[in-house]
């Protein structure tokens, strides 16, 4: 058995590949972080293969696949992506698109291209890391929002493709709220409700991509949030959300 997860030397992708080895997995960890990568190696009981890359770049997520494709692959977590909070105006465009590449780019190429093999022998899982940013307009944090809802909708319509086929490949999103990472010190927010644990975030999501659920959404929370603010119009939603937003900033 072998899992292959982005962003691997941290956060939920460290507690993945946690996860995942205590289960018996094979890994091949992937970041840009070759000094993390090898530590969580070295942490680890079963067979770990670290590649450092920034998958930021097409070239990149190209020559990672072409690296892997022969491999027995089992599971596929893009959990790989960062945030940037601020005005659309005054945020640098550089790190943006840099974001862009790294939360949709990435997971677009790397989701096509196992999908497809997946496919072939009609097994395999792959579980994209949204988040519940997804589900809503993101004013102060624009961007990093419309690149989890670019997930989700890829992988609902894949869902819907692959139950049409009668497919044996599993494909779903997680979506988690705030969860206790390095992600807020990327971003530059600090977040005003308690968040999850990585470790429960990973264990969750594991168990339901297991279930075959197609979203993934850890905590009750969070759950009900989703619930409600599908009955909410946008106008409010938005409003709502730059409350939100602003509440995170650091001082």
């Amino acid at each position: 058995m072998k899992a292959l997860i982005t962003g691997a030397s941290s956060g939920i992708g460290l507690a993945f590949a946690k996860s995942l080895s205590e289960m018996g997995y094979d890994l091949i960890l992937v970041a840009r972080n070759k000094k993390k990568l090898n530590e969580v190696k070295e942490s680890l009981n079963t067979k770990v293969e670290v590649i450092n890359l920034d998958l930021s770049s097409t070239f990149n997520c190209m020559r990672l696949y072409n690296k892997v494709k022969k491999e027995d692959i089992d599971i596929v977590i893009n959990n790989a992506g960062f945030g940037i909070f601020g005005k659309f105006e005054e945020t640098n465009i550089d790190k943006e698109l840099d974001m862009i590449d790294t939360n949709i780019k990435a997971v677009h190429i790397l989701t096509k291209k196992f999908y497809k093999d997946f496919k072939g022998k009609d097994r395999g899982y792959i579980l994209n890391v949204a988040s519940s940013a997804a589900f809503l307009p993101g004013p102060l944090m624009s961007s990093y929002y419309a690149s989890k809802a670019y997930v989700l909708r890829l992988t609902e319509a894949l869902y819907a493709e692959n139950k049409r086929d009668k497919s044996n490949v599993y494909i779903g999103c997680l979506c988690p709220g705030p969860v206790d990472t390095n992600f807020n010190n990327v971003a530059g927010v600090s977040f005003s409700v308690k968040p999850l644990s990585k470790e429960e975030v990973a264990n969750y999501a594991i168990k339901k991509m297991f279930q075959r659920k197609m979203l993934i959404i850890p905590g009750f929370q969070m759950r009900m949030a989703y619930y409600f603010e599908r009955f909410l119009p946008t106008k409010m939603l938005m409003k709502m959300c730059f409350k939100i937003q602003e509440a995170k900033q650091k001082p």
